[in-house]
This record gives structure tokens, sequence and C-alpha cells, in this order.
């Protein structure tokens, strides 16, 4: 889906909503499967800087790496600097060969105490990218529509078997990856520029090079753009600039477009240091520490100014949890994106209108499904699904309508799964055979099935606004002061509710139903007002049938599986009491509480 994107006060911007699913759309003005062929594109397009920064970056990619890339571009004269996380596993040495590298512990502020200082710089990440999104440079992201498991091991996913529930990389499945990622261009790309520069100079000392004669790189690696003549830079002024404009205001494809951050002072190097100039800024200033934690407070005047419906993607989904059923404040899980959803349908409720919340998050964190971590994660999810709900219940209750609607005529969870026939030259026996590490792998491959992965953090509201970046809905991602984070928030100003007098089909609409038709394999006419009865019933429908088909015990002739999404395996009553689907205490194969259990972990770290 081409998007001419718009930034208030900033200019036109070009951007793009890329998917990891390219299903034939009739109607729809949506092109999926584009993203990395326009990573690609756009890094043999540059002819003056490429600036990255990510969670994890790995080369030795198939075909064209992403070395040959950087080093041809490099090779050419642009500036290539990368900033990741300083981590062993997400990082290449090659790079210092040809580019300025600097790995970027999460520095604590100098003024915290030493433990916090330990806390943050061993627990939290860094996960920013220019290309805005849930996406990371490395091994085991590409995936195709299809979400093969087994098939193509020894060509298309040849030495790129990624799959952290299993040690071995012998007759495991293939990790199927579901992502959201987004392009920009124009004035706000700016905004992200400013970002990795702010970033850049707090981490890029020269000494951390531990080369001789370097020190330039510090100095000069970052290029001065207002000092390239020929390069348009965005006008400060209240109005913008009209030359660097990609759309003009009352283009009916044009957008607006905004750059939200989940950062302290201890990782950028530019916050203002008085409390006046902070609060200009709308930094909020904790103790010897300015944050930016404007994710966050997006994600509630999105949910806020929601009439609709809201279909979220997210790889975790905690928060709230002041209001816990149990472990209250002991977890410190404060973010108020679960109780802003949950406030929002009670609202909706008490005034007898129609609104629906979907969201879909990975069957299980990423990891071992049995481990500590895990588990506790899976834990506070299950906290906050039960305040949700019971949240949702009274006020269903209190309407008088408790006989009538249940809670998941209103919120409802999803996962992905994925289940694939024996192959005619491989018998249930021969799969049974196969050497396993433990009886999970061999139940993975009696049945051929396995979660698809949900790494996508993004928000669609009304069908008119989009929030989309890296950052995951659990507060680690929404604090501000652990994991730093980037995200946009765009709509299309001609394709609003307020605009059109009805429902906009503009292309956030068009990237939803992308995603749906990935989803369910194919579009049926009720997805075209999710806020409907109909269309929540029949979601929940198709998704309760997939999952019965994802555990069907017959290995020769499973039932079939429409699509991918199935219901979360979770059951919810009519009071909001939640509990494990009935004969699913553990997840199917790989086992593991679906509900979680708590643990002796520390809580920021599973948070």
């Amino acid at each position: 889906m081409k998007v001419e994107s718009y930034v208030k006060n900033r200019g036109a911007l070009g951007a793009e909503l890329i998917g990891v699913v390219d299903i034939p759309m009739a109607k729809i003005i949506y092109e999926q499967g584009r993203c990395w062929k326009d990573i690609c594109h756009a890094i043999l397009e540059a002819h003056h800087l490429i600036y990255i920064i990510g969670w994890s970056i790995y080369h030795p990619t198939r075909l064209l790496s992403l070395r040959e890339l950087l080093k041809y571009k490099s090779d050419e004269g642009v500036r290539v600097v990368v900033l990741i996380w300083d981590d062993k596993t997400s990082h290449d040495k090659f790079l210092l060969k040809m580019c300025p590298l600097v790995l970027a512990p999460q520095y604590a502020s100098t003024k915290l105490s030493i433990f916090k200082q330990y806390v943050v710089g061993t627990l939290y990440t860094h996960h920013q990218k220019f290309f805005i999104g849930g996406l990371d440079l490395c091994d085991g992201r590409y995936d195709a529509p299809e979400h093969r498991l087994y098939s193509d091991h020894d060509t298309f996913f040849k030495n790129d078997i990624h799959d952290s529930t299993f040690t071995s990389t012998v007759n495991v499945p293939t990790q199927p990856w579901h992502d959201l990622h987004c392009k920009g261009e124009g004035q706000a790309t700016y905004d992200i520029l400013k970002n990795f520069e702010q970033r850049w100079k707090k981490v890029a000392k020269w000494r951390e090079f531990k080369l001789k004669n370097v020190r330039h790189w510090h100095e000069n690696t970052l290029l001065r753009l207002d000092r390239i003549s020929w390069i348009l830079c965005p006008s400060t002024s209240p109005d913008g600039d009209k030359k660097v404009q990609v759309r003009d205001e009352d283009d009916p494809e044009n957008w607006h477009v905004q750059i939200f951050r989940s950062i302290d002072s201890g990782s950028v190097k530019g916050f203002p240091k008085s409390v006046e100039e902070a609060a200009k800024q709308k930094l909020i200033c904790g103790k010897n520490l300015k944050v930016d934690k404007s994710i966050h407070m997006a994600y509630v005047k999105a949910i806020r100014s929601a009439q609709h419906f809201i279909y979220i993607e997210n790889q975790y989904f905690l928060g709230s949890s002041y209001h816990w059923p149990s472990y209250k404040n002991a977890a410190g899980a404060n973010n108020l994106v679960p109780m802003e959803l949950a406030l929002k349908i009670a609202s909706k409720i008490s005034e007898n209108e129609c609104f629906r919340v979907y969201i879909v998050i990975p069957m299980w964190p990423e990891g071992v499904p049995t481990s500590a971590a895990v588990q506790e994660i899976l834990f506070w999810q299950g906290q906050t699904m039960t305040m949700m709900y019971k949240i949702i219940a009274q006020a269903l209750e209190k309407a008088g309508l408790s006989h009538k609607y249940h809670p998941s005529d209103y919120l409802n969870f999803y996962c992905l799964g994925k289940r694939e026939p024996l192959s005619s030259t491989q018998s249930s026996s021969q799969a049974m055979n196969q050497q396993s590490e433990n009886n999970a792998l061999a139940s993975v491959q009696k049945f051929h099935r396995f979660m698809i992965y949900v790494h996508a953090k993004g928000m669609i509201v009304d069908d008119e606004y989009v929030i989309m970046g890296s950052a995951n809905i659990n507060q680690r991602s929404l604090d501000g002061s652990r994991d730093t984070e980037i995200a946009m928030g765009a709509y299309q100003p001609h394709h609003t509710w307020a605009g059109k007098k009805k429902h906009p089909h503009g292309q956030v609409y068009g990237y939803r139903m992308s995603l749906w038709a990935e989803h369910f394999g194919d579009l049926e006419d009720s997805f075209r007002e999710p806020q409907s009865t109909e269309c929540v019933k029949r979601v929940n429908k198709i998704a309760k049938r997939n999952w019965k088909a994802y555990v069907d015990e017959d290995q020769h002739n499973p039932k079939e599986m429409r699509g991918h999404l199935m219901q979360y395996p979770i059951h919810v009553s009519r009071d909001g009491k939640v509990g494990p689907l009935a004969g699913f205490e553990t997840f199917p194969d790989v086992g593991g509480k679906i509900l979680g259990s708590p643990t002796t972990l520390p809580d920021a770290l599973t948070t």
C-alpha cells in the first residue's frame, strides 16, 4: 500500500506500511511482501548517508547480503553508520572494517543510583530503526505468506532456521514470522535523523573503537546536512517548508504523521537540563532524569479518541498492574494501555454503543514456554486479561445487559498458527523416529504444527489512524526509561469518519483488510465493519474453528485451517473470569501453562 504521508508543521511525508504477507487483494490497493525489497532498494538508492539503529544486525544473508550492500555503498562514498544493541549475538566485527560501528549499551544516567544503573544496563535494550517497525536486519526474520514449517528447509530457508523454542537446529520447524513495518520519506524523517544523532553522540566515543587513528570517525562521522547545498532541509517556521513536501495539503492521499519515542536522558545527548525547558518539550522529569514517553501517551490518546473499534497486533500485551487481581503494584507494570481499552469498552457499554477490540498476540513469548521467564510473562499477561474482562463484565451487569451480551462480544485475544500435512515422502512413523531432543519436538514433528510468531507492534483505530513502531505493549517498551523505542502515528485527513460522515476507506482501512486477508485466507463482507456484532461473531467462529483444526489429533487427515488466526486458548465466563480452554491447561506439543505462573525472577525483567 503506497502511503504518502504528511506531518503537521513538518511538511509532507511519503511512507509505506509494509506487511510480510502476500495475499492477492481484489479492490484493495495494497501490495504486500515488499519489506525486504524496499529496504534493499533504499540502501542501493542512497547518495549521502545510511544510518542504522537496530536490536540485531546480521549480514551473511544469502543472495545479496546486507554486508555486501553496505560495503558497496560505503565504497561509493556514502556515509554508513551503524548503532546496535551491545550484545554478542547481534553484531559482527566485519562492519568495523568498512564503516563506523558503535555498540550501544543502555547507558543509565550517571546520576542514577548504582543499582539502578546496573539494572538499566543489563535488562533493557535498544530497539529503534529507521525503517520503523518490528523487523530486525538479521537472520530468522524473512518469511513468506505460506509460513512454511518443514518444506524448503534445504532451499528457501537453508542456513536460516531460527526457532528459539528448541536448542536443536536439526528437524526443527522454521519459526514462522509475522511482522509489521513502515517506511518514511519527507520532512518527518528529519525527526528520525535527529533521534539517531542524539543517540550517536551519546554513545559514539572514539576510545570505544579501541583502534588507532580513528578519532576522526567520532568527530566527522555524522554528516552536516545543512552544509550540503543540494540537500533540502526542513524549515523551522511554524508552517513548515513546502519545498520539501511530498504532497500538498489538499491532496486526497495526503497524510499527517508524528514520530514518538520511549527514551531518557541517559541514552541521548541534547535533552534540556532545566525542568522548565523539559516541560516545554513535553518531557517527564524524574529524579535526575528527563524522560520522553510519547509512545505511551500516543497509545492512550488514540484509545481515548476511538469511537468504533481497535485492532492491535503486538508481541506482548501486559500492563495496568495497579488493578490486577493479584500482584497489584508489586510488578510495576503501570502502563495504562490495557486499562484504557477496558474503560473505553465499559463507556461504550454504558452508552449502549457498539465497540470492539481485537488483539493478536503470539501463542507464547519468544523462548521455551516452560521456562521461568516465559511462564512469568504469561502470568502477567493472564492477570492483564482477567482485569480487563472483569471490568467489561461489571459494565454489562451495571447496564443490565449481562443476559444479552458476553464480554467476548467486545474484547477478544487471538494467536496465529500453522499446520502442514505430512508430505507424501514422509510417513508419520518416520516423523516420530526422527532424532528429537525431547518429547516436545517429537510431538511438533508428529503433527507438523507450530505457532506463527507475532513480532508486530501496531494498532489501528477506526480504520483512520495507525500507530506502528518498535514498542511492545509492556512496561519495558512504554516506560520511557527502560528499552529505547521509536514509533510513528499517522492518519489521512481526507479519510476520516468526521470528514466522510461514514466509514473511511482510505489506506489504513486497506492495510487492515490486507492483514485480515492473510490471517483469514480470504475476505468477507462483514470484515468491512469490524465494530459490528456480525463481524466479531464471524471472526470468533473462524478463530474457534481454526483452533480445533490446529489441535486435531488426526495426523493424516486433519481438519483444514482457514488462514492462520485462532482463538487464544482461554475461556472467559460471563462474570469475566479467565481460565485455560477446556482440555488445554498447557500449550499443545511444547507444554507450559497457558496462563503462566509467577517466579522469583526480577519483575523488571519480565514486565
